[in-house]
């Protein structure tokens, strides 16, 4: 039985070789640590990194033997949103549902659920398949659980006095003053 080779090591798009083989990797597939991976040469490498690691396309693993794997992001079914981009992104931040974000259009993972409540908002709908991209999360830490990560802050939280000299009395009387 031959051994698998290992990819410890996933270089930057702008720092990648010349690649033996691609793998083509959906949103959730480029989220990963430890996985066995098949190229599309048919080869299969283990893919073992030190920590979780979110991929966007264009990176490339690295094998014990020096050989590069490239990573490109495989078609999946999305759905593109259009209509009030402002008033639809807030709905879909507000789910903490991964978004990718263009000029004139969101896109989302299709989901049924989310998918009626958007065409409830008046948003028009298409569905594709399409590699998904969506923004990394807050802060530059990629992407966004919806759990607690141990993220902990140096400074305090408490909030500062809001009180000050000047009234809100704007000379005018209401009705029901």
């Amino acid at each position: 039985m031959e051994k698998l080779q290992q990819a410890v090591k996933i270089l930057p798009s702008e720092q990648a070789g010349p690649a033996a083989g691609q793998v083509s990797l959906d949103y959730e597939g480029r989220f990963l640590r430890r996985k066995r991976l098949t190229a599309d040469t048919g080869e299969s490498f283990l893919v073992n990194l030190p920590e979780t690691t979110n991929l966007t396309g264009g990176e490339a693993f690295v094998l014990d033997d020096g050989r590069q794997i490239g990573v490109t992001c495989a078609a999946e079914p999305v759905v593109i949103v259009q209509g009030d981009l402002a008033r639809l992104a807030w709905h879909i931040g507000n789910r903490h549902t991964p978004c990718q974000i263009g000029v004139d259009r969101l896109v989302i993972r299709q989901d049924h659920v989310l998918e009626a409540m958007l065409q409830g908002l008046g948003a028009k709908l298409t569905r594709q398949a399409a590699p998904f991209q969506p923004e990394g999360g807050a802060y530059g830490m990629g992407r966004t659980m919806g759990h607690d990560h141990g993220h902990s802050h140096d400074h305090s939280h408490s909030h500062h006095d809001h009180s000050h000299s000047h009234s809100h009395d704007h000379g005018h009387t209401h009705s029901h003053d």
